[in-house]
C-alpha cells in the first residue's frame, strides 16, 4: 500500500470527513493514478493524483486534480501543501456561510 497524501488523510480525519481510496494502473501509460473520494456524508468530492516513479524508485507527484461537488473543471495543484490550503480555505468559507445561516435563523426567531 502506498503512503501517499498522509497529511491530506490526517486533514480529512481531523475535519470529520470520510474518504475512500482507489488505485488505478493504466495499461498504456507509465503514469499511475490514485483516486481519493471524500465527503461529509456522501463521497461526492474527489482528488485525482497522477504520479510516476523516478529512476531511483521514489514517487513523484505530477499533478493533483480536485473536483468538489461534481465540478466540470478541476482545480489543479502541484503539491500536497497547495491542496490542503485550498481545502482548508474552502471549508472555512463553508463554515462561515453555515454560521451566517444559523445566525440569520436565530435573528428571525427573535423577531
Amino acid at each position: 500500500m502506498i503512503t501517499m497524501l498522509n497529511r491530506t488523510k490526517k486533514f480529512m480525519r481531523d475535519n470529520d470527513l470520510t474518504y475512500q481510496k482507489d488505485y488505478i494502473r493504466p495499461m498504456m501509460t507509465p503514469q499511475h493514478i490514485y483516486v481519493f473520494r471524500f465527503g461529509k456524508h456522501e463521497l461526492k468530492n474527489r482528488v485525482i493524483i497522477r504520479y510516476s516513479h523516478t529512476w531511483t524508485g521514489r514517487l513523484r507527484i505530477n499533478e493533483i486534480d480536485v473536483r468538489l461537488h461534481h465540478q466540470k473543471h478541476p482545480r489543479i495543484f502541484k503539491t500536497e501543501t497547495e491542496l490542503i490550503d485550498y481545502l482548508r480555505h474552502h471549508l472555512e468559507k463553508k463554515w462561515a456561510k453555515e454560521g451566517k445561516i444559523v445566525k440569520d435563523k436565530e435573528h428571525d426567531n427573535a423577531n
